[in-house]
């Protein structure tokens, strides 16, 4: 009964670019379903996934929230996350977790920076996928520019499962393109949402939709044998197999269905309900999750069943009034029950569950018992932190791990008074444990207290929550860019501990080469040594060194990335030899090594899209030039331009302001940070010079 209970569970994300309708189209889920009584909505404030003072204040999507509904007898898991880039931290937790997800794409707009970003980290985790192309009613929607940009942009194989009638204002339901039906929106005075009529496929368009129905078949011809077979022998074939099929290859990522609709207008929700029950995995369809036993580090798969031993995953830690401190948890496998003794193996720390929460944004409802397949909210837990794996056993293997990416803008944040400075402590660490891309540290020259995050807007809503949420009065700095290091050119260096003091000394000896790798390759250790010159026990040691070596280069003592480093030769001393000695001898080498390397300094690159009216060209590109910016694409569409350049990110503080000036508040623009590179010289000397004069 347990599994077959699994078998009715989808656990799915919204995801899109910031402003494609997520939250709204949330709504409408909740709505529809029987969750909600009434529709919330995002520009009134009161939707009830943008739960946050600041989320209803600026009518957009911060953090990620969680609820649970119930459709064609299956119960659905949604999360609803952030679109903009700065809270890119949200949705890759949420993908981690989730078996599918339902990407929103702008029928105006198209595939946007955001939606390419999503959509690699849905590749990144191999999420199962669905499109539902929103806003059909909005002026300039084009439905086949959309599936066209899937292909070509997000080179993935889209299946239109609904064809829209009418477009723009016109726009009044889609052709379901399975069942060979019209849905039509009519008004209703039972429900203010309205009804969504089935009826026959007009006139004007039964033709299109034959075309567009042989192409459905045609492409799930090359997935399915037995839809080929039938297809080929000229035979009837059935709705069931249909659908069966879409599923089929939607789970495999061979192809995503494509629907299309209007969420403001309550135009094609329940057909995506149905697509999401019909088409997207149950818990028990996708592969199961990998983990890694502690000791040999040698990888084992968990499957999703409640009768195996408990395996769950800390997604999202957040800390809520009255409630204490939540987390958010994904279970893998077996059963949890209220007052269970837990482990966290990642920490090696045990726990007790003091409550077992069903979320619905921030209100909740308490559950005895959670299985295999669920995603819960446990009370309770002491010291947590996301991507923490959760069991019954303290030696049961560790899942896999969330990577984030590194913080890139940062601030000085000073206390006002003496009780702010204890209390701004406990603030950080809170905040920090909530958010694995938000940093605090101390400034060791200056004594300052610096947070750092992924962009201005990040950093906005983490001070704005410190002064109002927890209270703290405190003044904020000017926002500064996140610099790296990296070298030009491969170098061989040397390092040595040698100490002696009467009795047992300190030995340790490395021959080391150190090399540039391509921009984002990170930090790779390697060891080549031949002849046991170094012990193996010391090699973890030596890798500690190392990489505590590259948290300062030798610029501007910022950290260092894009290295290789190959441990090849050493000596070692039978008595004296120590991890301590070996770890000294590799920061000494590596200190000496990067001085010869040819050092550079870096900084975050942004893409940047703007979008403009065609007056406002010349201006807007002219500007971006002066900003050190390089334009790689220009789009047209109608009489608005699309451009798509490349641009510092220490350039971009305050660029909306100077946008809207430029193009009377007609142009907008979207920004993600795309990679590290080298400052030119004539920069890198302006922002050197304050370091070497301190």
């Amino acid at each position: 009964m347990q599994l077959e209970n699994m078998r009715r569970v989808r656990n799915i994300g919204i995801i899109a670019h910031i402003d494609a309708g997520k939250t709204t189209t949330t709504e409408r889920i909740l709505y529809f379903t029987g969750r909600n009584y009434k529709i919330g909505e995002t520009h009134d404030g009161t939707a009830t996934m943008d739960w946050m003072v600041q989320e209803q204040e600026r009518g957009i999507t911060i953090t990620s929230a969680a609820t649970k509904c119930k459709w064609m007898n299956s119960d659905i898991n949604i999360i609803d996350t952030p679109g903009h880039v700065d809270f890119t931290a949200e949705v890759e937790r949420s993908l981690r977790v989730l078996d599918g997800c339902v990407v929103l794409l702008c029928a105006v707009a198209g595939v946007q920076p955001q939606s390419e970003t999503v959509w690699r980290q849905a590749d990144k985790y191999k999420v199962p996928r669905m499109v539902f192309v929103n806003k059909m009613d909005r002026t300039g929607a084009n439905f086949d520019r959309v599936v066209t940009q899937i292909k070509e942009r997000l080179k993935s194989q889209p299946l239109v499962l609904s064809l829209p009638i009418g477009n723009e204002e016109n726009y009044i339901g889609h052709v379901d393109l399975v069942n060979m039906i019209a849905r039509i929106w009519a008004p209703s005075e039972k429900d203010s949402a309205g009804q969504m009529v089935e009826s026959e496929i007009p006139e004007n368009m039964r033709e299109q939709a034959q075309a567009a129905h042989t192409i459905l078949i045609d492409t799930l011809a090359s997935c399915s044998d037995e839809i080929l077979e039938r297809y080929m022998a000229g035979e009837q074939i059935s709705k069931e197999l249909i659908q069966s099929s879409i599923r089929e290859a939607t789970i495999k990522n061979e192809i995503v269905p494509v629907l299309c609709g209007s969420a403001f207008r309550n135009k094609g929700v329940r057909a995506l309900l149905d697509a999401i029950v019909n088409y997207l995995p149950s818990p028990l369809d996708i592969p199961p999750s990998i983990a890694f036993k502690q000791e040999t580090l040698e990888q084992i798969e968990i499957a999703a069943d409640p009768s195996l031993p408990f395996s769950a995953m800390a997604f999202k830690v957040a800390s809520m009034p009255h409630v204490g401190k939540l987390v958010y948890t994904r279970i893998y496998s077996g059963v949890l029950n209220v007052g269970d003794q837990i482990y966290n193996v990642t920490r090696g720390q045990k726990e007790r569950v003091g409550r077992i929460l069903q979320m619905h944004a921030n209100q909740r409802i308490d559950l005895e018992t959670a299985q295999a397949g669920d995603i819960i909210a446990i009370v309770g837990m002491k010291r947590i932190g996301t991507g923490d794996t959760l069991a019954y056993d303290k030696d049961a293997p560790v899942l896999e791990k969330i990577t984030f990416p590194e913080t890139v803008i940062s601030v000085a944040i000073e206390p006002k008074t003496k009780a702010d400075l204890t209390k701004l402590s406990t603030v950080l660490h809170t905040l920090m444990d909530e958010d694995p891309t938000f940093k605090a540290s101390m400034d060791d020259e200056t004594g300052e207290t610096i947070i750092a995050g992924m962009g201005e807007l990040h950093l906005e809503i983490i001070v704005d929550r410190i002064l109002r949420e927890f209270n703290v009065q405190a003044s904020v700095g000017a926002p500064q860019v996140a610099y790296r290091e990296g070298i030009r050119r491969g170098v061989s260096t040397e390092g040595k501990c040698v100490k002696q003091s009467g009795g047992r000394g300190q030995y340790g000896h490395v021959v080391m080469d150190i090399e540039p790798m391509p921009r984002g390759s990170g930090i790779i250790f390697e060891t080549n040594v031949k002849g046991g010159t170094v012990p193996s026990t010391f090699f973890p040691a030596v890798e500690m060194g190392v990489r505590e070596a590259l948290n300062e280069g030798p610029l501007a003592k910022k950290p260092i990335t894009d290295v290789k480093v190959t441990l090849l030769d050493g000596s070692y001393h039978e008595v004296d030899s120590s991890i301590i000695a070996f770890k000294v001898a590799a920061i000494e080498g590596m200190k000496l090594g990067l001085a010869k390397a040819s050092p550079v300094l870096l900084e975050p690159y942004t893409r940047v899209e703007v979008e403009t009216p065609e007056q406002y060209l010349g201006d807007i590109i002219g500007n971006i030039n002066s900003r050190r910016g390089k334009v790689v694409n220009m789009e047209m569409r109608a009489d608005m331009r699309t451009i798509e350049c490349h641009v510092p990110l220490a350039e971009m503080f305050n660029y909306s302001t100077h946008l809207r000036s430029l193009s009377q508040g007609r142009a907008s623009f979207s920004m993600e940070v795309l990679h590290y590179a080298e400052v030119p010289e004539s920069v890198a000397l302006k922002i050197l010079r304050p370091t070497k004069d301190k």
